[in-house]
């Protein structure tokens, strides 16, 4: 295979695959985050462990676990002892997993005699333990306060899930039955994708498949580094702190990166990050490689496919026993906050690195759960986004933050939450003047208040909500977001952004304000039409304006034809 049409269709074959099988997990999954927001991966690796192609809506972050956690489990499980129907699973962040509520399932597909092929599915289940329900652990100080750990096990044969592994499962989980559907969601998810590469198998036969799989691989492995030659060469240092560890408030950490760039490849180097530390803001490796790859290909041609081919290219080195590859028993449940971080520092890199296509720093996304105090359980776990830092030329996007850790649809739509738990969704809305000023605005945080109709237990998970996001060449910093508590008195109360288990009384509500992106450029040269646009969609309020940007508003903006004096 040599011409990009067959590497195309040989990419569309294969990602429709693992497409149809992550619409499966989230169409047969029980958890309310699965279910409302899509959140389902699926990949299909060949015996090698190599990535082949993945769903759409899969995610580096998961993708890279199946990816790095496949070695993993035939060291434990080889290939010659595997048999058609067999399924496998594993948790373990240490050999390639994620945290404990992320399950890695693996279903083998034979050719030419043995497993030549897998196809994986993954997604967080509902609860698998830990300090607190949904797998949100924001002060362990070790993983076995996470929730239960699974080394790579059997799952499943052709006569179905295997009882013991069940029974371990469904002891450790406060919602039993949620667990199980959605550990048989994932089988079944296996299971088509499995099918429909058969069917290739039969169309292309073994070495066919084998052939065009190789190929396709090249092919993107040669796009990857002629897109790479065509960034400057040299070396680039950046850095990214994180607010604090949620167990020593006053000491925040360090994300540092060297990304050196040459005629055909890039290598990040993050030695100099700051250590591990006995508490909830380490990363697994393969979360650390997401986050470095997707920064690197954010600067890139996006129509790249993304599968090993592309990995050829991007050398990641990794520190052991530093935040972004914690070793045991360093809790990794926390992993946005480290991750978040080195994709900032290699986008702060690559930006001095290639001005015209600079980004300034966002406002993170703010993982948080809620759930009932005691039996009968339900959960509800989500996620807000800040703003996008402000690009050159661009304004940054509202509440979408730049984001590689979730599926189709992150933010659940209000009604099916409110049917499925005790609580009503009062509002949602940008945040006015909250975007970083600039000759380019960085994007608004975003306000959603949660009411509960009955006693609950709020989990939170932030940062950036100390330290602002900062603009770029002259741009001012995202304003800060947060959690906080409204009691019954109609007082706010501000939360700590990594807190456990704070308990709410009915009637008491719940607010998650996220943190505006950076602006870039002096605000002082911002467009004139363009803030008067701010200002008529409510973006930017006259104060805002005045304090922001220097621009008296004379009229109340009507149109936009209102004055504006500066």
């Amino acid at each position: 295979m040599t011409d990009a049409l067959t590497a195309e269709v040989f990419r569309h074959a294969l990602v429709v695959a693992a497409e149809e099988a992550s619409i499966v997990v989230v169409r047969s999954a029980y958890s309310t985050f699965i279910v409302e927001g899509s959140d389902a991966s699926a990949a299909i690796l060949d015996a090698r462990g190599r990535l082949v192609a993945q769903s759409m809506a899969t995610t580096l972050m998961n993708s890279m676990a199946l990816r790095t956690a496949l070695p993993e489990l035939l060291k434990d499980f080889p290939p010659e002892s595997m048999q058609p129907g067999e399924v496998y699973a594993l948790n373990d962040a240490y050999r390639g997993g994620v945290h404990t509520n992320d399950l890695l399932v693996y279903r083998p597909v034979f050719a030419g005699g043995g497993p030549a092929y897998f196809t994986a599915t993954m997604i967080h289940v509902s609860d698998l333990g830990g300090l607190s329900a949904g797998g949100m652990a924001p002060l362990a100080t070790d993983i076995f306060l996470e929730g239960l750990q699974l080394p790579p096990v059997r799952l499943a044969t052709n006569a179905g899930i295997d009882p013991a592994i069940e029974a371990v499962l469904k002891a450790n989980s406060r919602t039993p039955d949620k667990v199980m559907g959605d550990v048989r969601a994932l089988v079944a998810g296996t299971a088509v994708a499995a099918a429909r590469l058969e069917s290739l198998l039969g169309e292309y036969g073994d070495q066919g498949l084998a052939s065009g799989i190789d190929d396709y691989l090249d092919y993107t492995e040669t796009r990857t580094r002629a897109a790479l030659a065509e960034l400057p060469k040299g070396r680039f240092e950046a850095a990214y702190p994180i607010d604090d560890d949620g167990i020593d408030l006053g000491r925040s950490h360090t994300v540092r990166v060297s990304v050196t760039l040459d005629a055909s490849r890039a290598v990040l180097d993050f030695a100099g990050t700051d250590p591990q530390v006995p508490a909830a803001v380490n990363a697994s490796a393969s979360q650390s490689l997401a986050a470095a790859v997707f920064a690197v290909r954010c600067f890139l041609d996006p129509a790249i496919p993304m599968n090993d081919g592309c990995l050829r290219a991007i050398e990641v080195l990794l520190p052991e026993g530093s935040l972004l590859n914690a070793r045991s028993p360093y809790p990794c449940g926390g992993r946005y906050v480290p991750i978040y971080a080195a994709m900032e520092a290699v986008f702060q890199a690559l930006s001095d690195a290639v001005p015209e296509r600079a980004i300034a720093a966002s406002g993170i996304l703010q993982p948080f759960s809620i759930a009932a105090v005691g039996a009968p359980y339900w959960i509800h776990l989500s996620y807000d986004f800040g703003g996008v830092g402000a690009r050159q030329g661009l304004d940054g996007p509202d509440a979408t933050g730049v984001h590689f850790g979730i599926g189709r649809n992150s933010v659940p739509q209000a009604e099916p939450v409110e049917s499925r738990c005790p609580l009503i969704v009062e509002s949602i809305e940008t945040i006015p003047d909250s975007g970083g000023p600039g000759r380019f605005r960085g994007g608004l945080g975003s306000r959603t208040v949660y009411r509960f109709l009955a006693d609950c237990h709020v989990t939170t998970r932030g940062d950036r909500l100390r330290l602002p996001p900062p603009g770029r060449d002259g741009g001012l910093p995202g304003r800060l977001g947060g959690f906080f508590k409204r009691h019954l008195d109609g007082r706010v109360e501000r939360l700590a952004s990594k807190v456990n288990n704070v308990r709410f009384a009915a009637g008491e509500a719940f607010i998650v304000a996220t943190t505006g992106g950076g602006g870039i450029g002096p605000p002082d040269e911002r467009d004139r039409a363009a803030i008067e646009a701010d200002l008529e969609a409510g973006r930017v309020t006259p104060r805002g304006a005045a304090e922001d940007y220097g621009v008296a508003v004379r009229e109340p903006i009507k149109s936009a034809g209102s004055k504006l004096t500066g």
